[in-house]
């Protein structure tokens, strides 16, 4: 996976886990943060999809109420 727009590089990564006593080196950094890049990118993913349907669902209550009438 690559992720060219990270805006968190794996100093930062180290330094932040380092503050909550978490050791560790810059291969095991880049594998977290690909990973936390990872859940992200899926999680944003459903947020659009739900927002979609949600979207989908008013337009479709608007049309059905607009053909009652």
């Amino acid at each position: 996976m690559d992720f060219t727009d990270k805006k968190i590089s794996n100093r930062k990564a180290i330094a932040l886990l380092a503050r909550n006593g978490i050791e560790v080196n810059d291969e095991e950094a880049t594998v977290i943060v690909s990973f936390l890049y990872l859940m992200a990118k899926i999680h944003n993913r459903k947020m659009v999809l739900n927002d979609t349907e949600i979207l989908k669902e008013k337009s479709n209550r608007s049309n059905n109420s607009l053909a009652l009438h």
